[in-house]
């Protein structure tokens, strides 16, 4: 990667997605770390400087298209491209499956899956005009169908999981129809989406329960974010590599 190389990460003030940020910073791109707050946003681009690793800080709400459209037009105008898309900002409303309200899957599904769509098609036409443009969409292996109806002992409580998991398993989807219009596209052929897992990492989402730091959570992340012309699309892995559907 190189300076010309323009990479966008959301929710990445903190967590997974500083963590994102910094490395592929340290491959050399231009990285923009968005944040919905950006005094935290700014923090955290200063708490990297701080590691000599420099990063441009922005305003992105994903659940708010005026924010989106405001980010997609800096981005026109100061690069005219986008070459990588890490969808990394979420969140997690935890409450038992029989307590689960209609708000809050609501509210899980519009940052989780509806944000995700909001941005890539703000942002579609900017990695349209990429040489070998990557999206990445942040999902969990708590997603995974296959794993979870076979009782498979997955980290972090399952009884609190429901929204969550189920806008993830969304997100997943989301990312294989992506895949499979963009082979259909011509121009759109050369632009690889996949999903990623970080598993069990450490941040505030769990209260820092997790079993993995955020530079292991955050590996599969850049890999796929960095992929070579002949890597996969529309598939979803971890840093051991494809974790099933």
């Amino acid at each position: 990667m190189s300076a010309a190389t323009v990479a966008l990460v959301t929710g990445a003030n903190k967590g997974i997605g500083r963590e994102t940020a910094r490395r592929l910073a340290l491959r050399g791109a231009t990285v923009l770390l968005a944040s919905r707050d950006p005094d935290r946003g700014a923090e955290a681009a200063r708490t990297l400087a701080g590691e000599g690793v420099r990063v441009r800080p922005v305003r992105l709400d994903v659940t708010e298209a005026e924010s989106v459209t405001a980010v997609a037009a800096r981005i026109t105008q100061e690069y005219g491209r986008l070459d990588v898309l890490v969808n990394n900002a979420g969140t997690f409303l935890g409450a038992r499956a029989t307590d689960t309200t209609g708000a809050v899957m609501q509210d899980t599904l519009a940052v989780n899956v509806v944000g995700v769509v909001t941005v890539i098609h703000a942002l579609l036409p900017l990695l349209r005009s990429a040489p070998a443009p990557r999206i990445v969409n942040v999902s969990s292996t708590t997603a995974s169908i296959g794993l979870t109806a076979d009782g498979s002992d997955l980290p972090g409580d399952a009884s609190l999981r429901l929204a969550y998991a189920s806008s993830k398993a969304a997100l997943n989807m989301l990312t294989v129809q992506y895949a499979r219009a963009f082979a259909e596209d011509p121009e759109l052929a050369h632009l690889k989406i996949n999903a990623a897992s970080p598993g069990y990492t450490a941040t505030d989402m769990n209260a820092f329960r997790g079993t993995r730091s955020v530079e292991e959570g955050a590996r599969a992340v850049v890999e796929l974010a960095t992929l070579p012309d002949d890597g996969p699309t529309g598939g979803f892995f971890d840093d051991r590599g494809r974790v099933a559907w």
